[in-house]
């Protein structure tokens, strides 16, 4: 068997997910670029946040990522822009995953070369993260993003706030990236039956790593959530009707989706509210699917051993209620049966 080339995925997050206009306009630069597949797009109307996923040479991810944030630059005004979603500039993280045959390490070098291009060209400052963070405060993206977009201007007066490339400038228009390398990160969001957006931030600080701040005696005392290796916030999707427990599951082998699944119908049970489906965001490695297969097939009773990999998916699919807010392909999903 052939030995697969170097490939790495990208998946930039664009503060824009209503306007189907721009959105064509990002993903055609993006697969304008020779030796990248873009795998999938997706749109979210009430966060006001597209995700895309595409992979390929990472010299070709480098440059169409560039392209990528250069067009959402472009058609994506901030100084307008609302959404539930945290986000801190038009393209608002821009991270690049080893898929096959190159390192983390290796990744981390394009994700600096892809962050001072995008500072230089595009007059955009650039904060770097995860494996990529120049300083260990930086690593993590919720303290970068923290103040949003409408903080930005102020933090970037700020001398420990220096951008790693780019002015220090205030773009009003663009913002800010955020820029990194990283291993696979699980979007993932857990629909209730349930509008009220307070249940569900209570049953997301119940569930996260970081858990929630409570009063004894006058004194504040963190209580740490369920699920290691998870993020999670709680809103309320106006299009569906409902709240979610909204997860980023940033190592999946700690907190498996199925467990951080599991572990939010039980908490929600205790708060009086059910769990009804899932949604996933952007694309998994297989092994995800086959994990939550065989976890689910063995609640019922049944035999992993005994069962296909697709017979797998299909539980898995079924189990998690991925299908509830509209038809799921778990094919499509899946970054080994896309490349």
């Amino acid at each position: 068997m052939n030995k697969l080339p170097p490939i790495i995925e990208c998946v930039p997050n664009f503060s824009e997910g209503r306007d189907k206009a721009v959105i064509d306009a990002i993903a055609q630069a993006i697969s304008a670029v020779e030796g990248v597949k873009l795998m999938h797009v997706d749109m979210g109307e009430d966060a006001n946040r597209t995700v895309m996923t595409f992979a390929g040479d990472p010299e070709a991810v480098v440059k169409a990522a560039f392209e990528a944030i250069r067009i959402a630059s472009e058609k994506i005004d901030m100084r307008s822009q609302t959404g539930a979603h945290p986000r801190i500039g038009a393209t608002d993280v821009c991270p690049l995953i080893p898929v096959a045959n190159i390192s983390l390490e290796e990744v981390v070098v394009y994700a600096r070369e892809l962050g001072q291009k995008v500072g230089e060209e595009l007059g955009i400052p650039v904060f770097l993260y995860e494996a990529a963070a120049t300083v260990s405060e930086r690593k993590n993206l919720a303290t970068i993003r923290s103040g949003d977009y409408e903080g930005l201007a102020v933090k970037l007066k700020d001398p420990n706030w220096k951008p790693d490339f780019g002015s220090t400038a205030f773009n009003a228009r663009a913002g800010a990236t955020v820029i990194g390398a990283r291993d696979f990160l699980l979007a993932y969001n857990v629909n209730l039956n349930t509008r009220s957006l307070a249940l569900a931030k209570a049953i997301a600080a119940e569930i996260r790593e970081s858990g929630r701040i409570t009063i004894e005696n006058g004194k504040k005392i963190r209580i740490s959530g369920r699920c290691k290796a998870v993020k999670a916030i709680g809103w309320y999707m106006e299009s569906f009707g409902l709240a979610q427990v909204s997860m980023n599951l940033v190592n999946r082998h700690i907190t498996p989706l199925h467990i951080a699944f599991e572990t939010c119908r039980e908490i929600a049970a205790m708060h009086g509210v059910e769990v009804t489906g899932s949604e996933l965001i952007g694309m998994v490695p297989l092994q995800v699917f086959v994990d939550a297969g065989i976890y689910f097939a063995q609640k019922q009773a049944l035999h992993p051993a005994e069962l296909s990999e697709s017979e797998l998916i299909a539980i898995a699919v079924q189990s998690l209620g991925l299908d509830a807010l509209g038809p799921f392909s778990a094919r499509d999903r899946i970054i080994e049966y896309q490349l």
